[in-house]
């Protein structure tokens, strides 16, 4: 079958318009803390994940100059974006890797957003992985080339689970069953007036985290308040330890933990789709009111 001219350019659009067809973030009914305002879709912080590859005018994929938490390294052989979705697969590497140092015996995977902003909205629809790596979706500023007090860090965790808990320690109890969420304030530079610490949040998925997908988001609403969304549901809301007004960047990480070491059996044991943590789609909102 043929398809003339107009024809094609109408497909297109289509398809263009189909990619971001949504015009405010997930929430169910009743839970939109604006009351129905008004949001402006970030495009170079979001992706539906439609292509074959990843968009590399967007989304950084080597690390940043972070190398990964050992044992498990960022490579991005890991990444690939199929079915209309970002996949970040986990393994064990066939030989050990020693880079700076430290051995690396585990492959993992890092996309991190070029741009950076401050309020607003973000989520994604993420399913994790069955193994003792992490899945997570979070934010942090950029300190190289700061100087002052914005040399400080910030870092908004929205979820960060396992799929597989191997600690016995009592706060990872359900690690793998809830949207585990962080406010980080760390790194101060001296004579700068800001706390240090953590504030965090929890709400439970009610069931493993690699069951399905679920929606993940938050609303850095202002300096002094984050407010947490769970399928479109308020979860928490919580104060960060310190002023939370540094442009920062976002990440889909799949790494290492010390707290949640290694498994004695390598913890691969796993088929390669349970051994990889999918995204379904990321989403930026400025809100506009």
């Amino acid at each position: 079958m043929k398809l003339n001219k107009g024809c094609v350019v109408l497909v297109v659009l289509l398809v263009v318009n189909m990619t971001f067809a949504q015009n405010s973030p997930y929430f169910l009914e009743g839970q939109d803390p604006t009351d129905g305002g008004k949001w402006k879709l970030v495009k170079k912080m979001s992706d539906e994940f439609n292509g074959n590859k990843v968009d590399e005018s967007k989304w950084q994929i080597s690390g940043q100059g972070w190398i990964g938490r050992a044992p498990g390294l960022f490579q991005a052989e890991n990444l690939k974006v199929e079915n209309g979705k970002l996949q970040i697969t986990t393994k064990k590497l066939t030989e050990p890797i020693i880079k700076k140092g430290k051995k690396f015996t585990h492959g993992g995977g890092y996309v991190g957003s070029w741009q950076g902003m401050t309020y607003g909205y973000y989520e994604c629809k993420m399913k994790a992985n069955k193994t003792f790596m992490s899945s997570t979706f979070w934010l942090i500023n950029e300190g190289r080339g700061i100087k002052g007090c914005d040399k400080r860090t910030t870092e908004l965790d929205i979820q960060e689970c396992v799929g597989e808990i191997v600690s016995d320690a009592k706060w990872m109890i359900d690690f793998d069953q809830k949207m585990n969420s962080n406010t980080h304030s760390r790194n101060i530079p001296e004579g700068c007036n800001f706390e240090k610490g953590s504030n965090k949040s929890s709400g439970q998925i009610g069931g493993k985290v690699y069951d399905d997908f679920h929606v993940y988001g938050v609303w850095w609403k202002n300096k002094d308040e984050v407010l947490f969304f769970l399928d479109g549901k308020l979860v928490n809301k919580v104060k960060p330890p310190a002023d939370y007004n540094i442009p920062m960047h976002l990440r889909m990480v799949v790494e290492t933990y010390n707290w949640n070491p290694v498994p004695a059996d390598g913890g691969m044991n796993y088929s390669e789709e349970d051994r990889t943590t999918s995204y379904d789609w990321v989403r930026s909102w400025k809100y506009v009111k």
